[in-house]
């Protein structure tokens, strides 16, 4: 590669000129100075050519720190091949030496001018540098250039006086060689790899930091193309010239900056992956903190992180503190530097730190570089590094501290509690297969008995997570002898006992068994928890009403809660509301089981309450952000994935929720409650795609495993009126009548609008005639009193197309139209398609679905006309008495009816001043002239 050289040109210059004079017959003393591998000696080294070229004589020296104990030892290079002074004796008086070689040198130049090069004049020893300074007092009298060039970095070690100090400044012409502008740097690059991306380049020039010799030495390494990624370690680069160049800037620097350096990338090592913010680091005083670990004296480390700095070798973070601009550099930097040594450092910074108030995480992330340490205060750094971690949604920053604080010595009780933490968050890592085994530990260790139930509740969740929830309930059930003492945790056991047997129809059907005698027995000794699980029994097995379970419920609700029975009690009440179509209170529900959760302890109802927000959502066709909801990365498929798959079917993504339906095989799947609405949702696509055989599949085998589990209630998933329309659809009428009547009987007695008027819509195709349209017509009645979704539409489109059949397509004109419309403001593109082509059928044009202003229901025109106003959300709630997850609803369909994307659009959208506010298709006069 060509030398990055432009940053020379200037010293090459001021040579030149000073040798022209000299053959005018005025010398002068030239001092090139700069920082290591700055390019003094190639300089140096072009002007000893030009001027030979020239026909001057030219005398050389090179000096080394091996040298500086013998005499005169750079002067003898310079003289070694002048013949009169190659006999002279260089022990004698030393005055008398340099006076004679100063003869001999007059005598020289007098035949032609010379040139005397001297490099790395502050290596020279002293003779020689004492016989250097009083010749350049001769100078401007001879024709002799005299050009040296002295190292001037700063060091922590002072330096030495220069050669200049005691010479006039008339006498000395100095030149300071500069680093590498970062522009500089990039064109030398683009130089030598014209196919380079900007990365790259980018990545070259921090390795670098400016420095020539680094720059040549690293793109000689990468000069073989190899590294399509500059690496940020030089064990990656051959042949190794850039780990040649950096152990010589460290030689040249002297010990105490080479320890310093080192010392810095150790530091370095621990500041990796930090917060972006952080509290307490200004308290620490980097310098000093060196200066501790080093030996050295905290101003020269002030000043040599400042020059560094300025050098480019070190770039400040977010947070002030001075790092190495690039990571091989601090790589390349700890080569040599022992294993032991590096612990060793980072244990006494993270000490150093801890005195000096700094926040724990900081301290913390150099013990994940240490051995153990095994003082009383390394666990409870780690601890609370790995709280404000999990607050901050950092899990894998967690797990490091925690894994870290596993090494110290702990009692058994600290241990165990580590152990259920650290299991609980490994669990939630998508493909960790550590999380059991850290809980099983756990749990065989002789803790406390509260925290050997923490550690069995964790543990049993886990398990069942992974399809095997008779070992799940069984960890808990071996505790309940050895608690024998204590029915207070006995009692958590068999709450988590109950909630985790939803997933084994077996289990299930022997706890509720055994949940119901005891009832029956003795109501006292279940708590308030126990009899939440045995409402919503009840109603699942289709013995309630929605107005009882929830009578019973809110009283139960009001009781004084255990802290640790409570999630399970908020958790099965807000599956239940969310049923009976109480959803906001539902939501309300939702939020405070979830606010007491903590991420750190696995717990049953963690994933219930998540799964319930889940069908709140998607109980208020809130399809978008169903969507926008990340699916789990899961071997078997979950109720989200099935919220997931019917909500691309309803929008119209036939060919996602293909792929979506696709990825499992149900074959392999463990039995559970979430199979079975896997089951419901692929029963969906596959009659949305007109599989019907398919779909009356997936519908009974979903019935038939609910039933295994004696849950008949529709309130879950309505198999019976799926399996009755695809009855219908293949011409086996009888079939789906005595479908659609168990349905609505059932659905009588949970006695909810949605439940009744599904029922009764299905009933009435089924049924035909007269009679079955009263039925349809009953059913699009109940339904204006619930939630407005999907329900409605579809009851509608059904009454429309009995209409149609019975003569009547005037009036079923209208009301298809009010599905179609309804449909678009959901975004239920299925049934807005479903409905237009109800209508073709029918006779009528293909309608023109309304957006805009006029599309606005009188709640969401409210909503969007008070954030058009400046209202937040959370004062909109407040002012309505809503959820704030409500008004967020509202917000997102007025949103795409208005076909806006920001709330600053609003106020013109809302007054038809916005696009959004005509009929799809409908085009501005200017866009019709045009």
């Amino acid at each position: 590669m060509s030398r990055p050289a432009c940053a020379l040109r200037e010293a090459a210059r001021l040579l030149v000129t000073a040798t022209e004079r000299a053959h005018a017959g005025t010398g002068r003393l030239i001092l090139l100075r700069g920082a290591t591998g700055t390019g003094r000696t190639t300089v140096l080294e072009d002007a000893a050519e030009d001027a030979a070229a020239r026909g001057m004589q030219v005398l050389r020296a090179r000096c080394s720190a091996g040298d500086s104990a013998i005499p005169f030892a750079a002067v003898r290079q310079l003289f070694c091949s002048v013949p009169d002074s190659a006999d002279r004796a260089w022990d004698g008086d030393e005055r008398a030496t340099g006076t004679g070689l100063r003869r001999v040198l007059r005598s020289h130049a007098e035949q032609s001018p010379l040139l005397i090069t001297v490099d790395d004049v502050h290596l020279a020893d002293p003779a020689s540098r004492r016989w250097l300074v009083e010749s350049a007092r001769l100078m401007d009298r001879l024709p002799i250039v005299l050009a040296a060039t002295e190292r001037s970095q700063y060091d922590v070690d002072p330096p030495a006086q220069g050669l200049a100090h005691s010479l006039s400044p008339a006498l000395v012409t100095t030149h300071t060689l500069a680093p590498l502008s970062d522009a500089s740097a990039a064109t030398a690059i683009r130089s030598a790899f014209p196919d380079a991306d900007d990365s790259w380049i980018e990545d070259c020039v921090r390795a670098s930091a400016g420095n020539p010799l680094l720059l040549r030495a690293l793109l000689d390494d990468l000069s073989d193309g190899s590294h399509p990624v500059v690496p940020d370690t030089s064990a990656a680069l051959y042949p190794g010239a850039f780990s040649a160049a950096v152990q010589w800037w460290l030689d040249c620097a002297g010990p105490g900056t080479a320890e310093v350096a080192r010392t810095l990338a150790v530091l370095d090592e621990g500041w990796d992956h930090g917060p972006a913010s952080g509290t307490g680091f200004p308290v620490l005083h980097i310098p000093s903190l060196l200066a501790e670990l080093s030996g050295a004296d905290p101003a020269r480390v002030a000043g040599w992180i400042t020059a560094m700095t300025g050098l480019g070798l070190l770039r400040p973070d977010g947070m002030g503190r001075p790092r190495y601009a690039h990571p091989l550099l601090r790589d390349e930097m700890l080569t040599g530097v022992p294993a032991a040594r590096r612990r060793a450092a980072h244990r006494t910074t993270a000490e150093a730190m801890l005195h000096r108030g700094v926040s724990y995480e900081l301290v913390a992330r150099q013990l994940l570089l240490t051995d153990v340490v095994d003082a009383p205060w390394a666990l409870p750094v780690l601890q609370d590094a790995a709280s404000l971690a999990l607050r901050e949604g950092r899990i894998e920053d967690a797990l490091a501290f925690l894994r870290r604080a596993l090494d110290e010595p702990l009692s058994d009780e600290s241990r165990q509690r580590l152990l259920t933490e650290l299991g609980s968050l490994e669990y939630a890592v998508p493909g960790s297969s550590a999380a059991i085994l850290r809980l099983t530990e756990a749990l065989r260790l002789p803790g406390p008995p509260q925290e050997r139930v923490r550690a069995a509740v964790a543990l049993g969740t886990a398990l069942t997570a992974r399809g095997r929830t008779s070992a799940g309930v069984e960890v808990l059930r071996s505790l309940y002898d050895a608690l024998a003492d204590r029915p207070d945790l006995v009692r958590i056991l068999r709450q988590a006992f109950l909630q985790l047997s939803d997933n084994d129809q077996l289990v299930r059907q022997e706890a509720y068994k055994r949940l119901a005698e005891v009832a029956e027995r003795s109501p006292e000794s279940i708590s308030t928890a126990g009899h939440a699980y045995l409402v919503k029994y009840t109603v699942t097995a289709g013995l309630s009403s929605a107005t009882e379970a929830m009578l019973r419920l809110r009283g139960l609700l009001a009781e004084p809660a255990d802290p640790l029975s409570e999630p399970y009690l908020l958790g099965t009440a807000a599956a239940v509301a969310q049923w009976a179509d109480e959803l906001d209170e539902a939501e309300r529900l939702v939020e405070r089981g979830l606010a007491g959760q903590r991420p750190d302890f696995l717990h049953p109802m963690h994933g219930s309450l998540i799964n319930t927000r889940l069908d709140i959502i998607a109980a208020r066709a809130d399809y978008p952000r169903l969507l926008a909801e990340p699916l789990p990365a899961a071997a078997t498929p979950t109720n989200a994935h099935a919220h997931a798959l019917t909500a691309l079917v309803e929008t119209g993504r036939t060919a996602e929720a293909e792929r979506l339906a696709g990825a499992f095989d149900l074959r392999m799947a463990p039995d559970s409650w979430e199979l079975n609405r896997f089951l419901y949702a692929r029963g969906v696509l596959r009659a949305a795609n007109g599989d019907l055989a398919g779909a009356l599949h997936d519908f009974l085998e979903c019935g038939r495993r609910q039933s295994a589990r004696e849950v008949f209630s529709p309130v879950v998933t309505p198999w019976r009126t799926a399996a009755a329309e695809c009855h219908l659809a293949l011409g086996v009428p009888r079939e789906a009548l005595a479908l659609a009547e168990e349905e609505l009987r059932l659905a009588r007695v949970w006695n909810t609008p949605r439940t009744v008027g599904r029922a009764l819509r299905v009933l009435g195709t089924a049924t035909g005639g007269r009679r079955g349209l009263e039925l349809t017509q009953e059913a699009v009645r109940l339904l204006r009193s619930g939630p407005a979704g999907p329900e409605i539409v579809a009851a509608r489109l059904a009454l429309g197309r009995q209409l149609t059949a019975s003569g009547e397509s005037s009036r079923a004109r209208g009301i298809l139209r009010e599905a179609a419309g309804l449909a678009e403001r959901l975004g239920a593109v299925r049934l807005r398609d479903l409905a237009e082509e109800a209508l073709r059928a029918g006779g009528a044009r293909r309608p023109a679905t309304r957006t805009g202003a006029a599309s606005l229901t009188d709640s969401e025109r409210r909503i969007a006309e008070l954030a058009a106003g400046g209202r937040t959300n959370a004062e909109i709630a407040e002012l309505l008495h809503l959820a704030r997850r409500t008004v967020e609803t509202h917000l997102t369909h007025s949103y795409r009816k208005l076909g806006i994307h920001r709330r600053s659009a609003l106020s013109a959208a809302l007054t038809g001043g916005d696009a959004a506010s005509r009929l799809p298709g409908q085009r501005s006069g200017r866009e019709g002239r045009a």
